[in-house]
């Protein structure tokens, strides 16, 4: 994985966007795979659904019809970024 200091402006804007409270309703799905390929392993799956590793954890997500990602979505990769060490200190420069 990589370290926190190797995300780029991009990366660090959409996971502080992940941890920011109240949720934000918009967070783009492309830029959600960007960073997660950054951080993890992101595998596309034969039904269209993504599998993302992150540590020990794998998780399966389900592209969203909508360019953004829904709150749900926002509350799982909160917590599995943060089960991986990412914050919402981790987004700041």
């Amino acid at each position: 994985m990589e370290s926190h200091q190797h995300l780029n402006n991009h990366h660090r804007t959409t996971l502080r966007k992940i941890f920011e409270h109240p949720t934000s309703h918009n967070i783009e799905w492309h830029d959600v795979i960007s960073l997660l390929n950054h951080v993890g392993d992101v595998e596309e799956r034969h039904d269209g659904k993504y599998a993302v590793t992150l540590g020990e954890e794998t998780q399966v997500f389900t592209k969203s019809k909508s360019n953004d990602i829904d709150t749900q979505m926002t509350v799982d990769l909160r917590r599995m970024l943060a089960g991986a060490g990412f914050n919402e200190k981790s987004g700041n420069s």
